[in-house]
């Protein structure tokens, strides 16, 4: 089966908008128009003015990702989860602890809002894990996290890489994959540990891929999209 062409690889492509301030974020959200990637907003933009921007957005049909991670008790993660419903938006992240989950479901309702739960930071390696008090390893609190956002009817997870092709071995296509961690061959790790080419990325069964500092800090980045989404293109044929 062909795989995605031009503009049709880039909807896979999430860019995220962690620049210094709002103005940045607008001045390369219109960089970048021409193409219909997902533009992810996260804490950094998220205090100083992002849910205005991201409405803003929204208002000039574009696809925003809020990328916030809730974790709270329930009621607050429900009542949160429903004051952003109405932006429009089309993502939201929450931790994928099953009471996080549900009541982000419960959150939603009756909204187009999908749903991610994040399983395990893609900065974080077993090492990580076991100081902050884990026995299992990464690959194995994955899975379990990823089993109980399938369970609780969220949309998707956000899971590194590394463990995209266990978890589309195991899940199927039930759920969809987004996949931070994502640096051109040669690129810098930076402060992620778990990281794949797009190309890896999408061959491992990745549905849509996040890349920040690829992108922001590209000197043109509307060409570093259009690279990325051929890489895309070219790993999705036949897949």
């Amino acid at each position: 089966m062909g795989g995605p062409k031009g503009s049709e690889a880039a909807r896979r492509l999430i860019v995220a908008l962690d620049v210094p301030s709002v103005a940045a974020a607008e001045a390369l959200a219109e960089r970048l128009s021409g193409e219909p990637v997902v533009l992810k907003i996260g804490h950094q933009l998220a205090y100083m003015g992002g849910l205005a921007l991201a409405e803003r957005l929204i208002r000039q049909d574009r696809e925003v990702f809020l990328d916030l991670k809730l974790h709270d008790i329930p009621r607050t993660v429900e009542e949160g989860v429903r004051s952003l419903a109405g932006f429009g938006a089309r993502f939201l992240t929450v931790h994928a602890y099953p009471q996080t989950l549900r009541a982000a479901v419960a959150g939603r309702a009756g909204s187009g809002l999908q749903l991610l739960g994040v399983t395990v930071l893609t900065s974080m390696d077993d090492g990580d894990a076991r100081v902050a008090g884990y026995a299992a390893p990464v690959a194995d609190l994955v899975r379990r996290r990823a089993e109980d956002a399938r369970a609780a009817g969220v949309d998707g997870i956000v899971c590194a890489p590394t463990e995209a092709r266990l978890l589309r071995e195991h899940l199927g296509r039930a759920i969809a994959l987004v996949i931070p961690g994502i640096r051109p061959a040669g690129a810098e790790s930076g402060d992620q540990k778990r990281v794949m080419t797009p190309g890896q990325a999408i061959a491992a069964g990745a549905d849509y891929l996040v890349v920040g500092r690829p992108v922001t800090g590209a000197p043109d980045p509307l060409a570093a999209v259009r690279a990325l989404s051929a890489e895309i293109a070219a790993a999705s044929v036949g897949a």
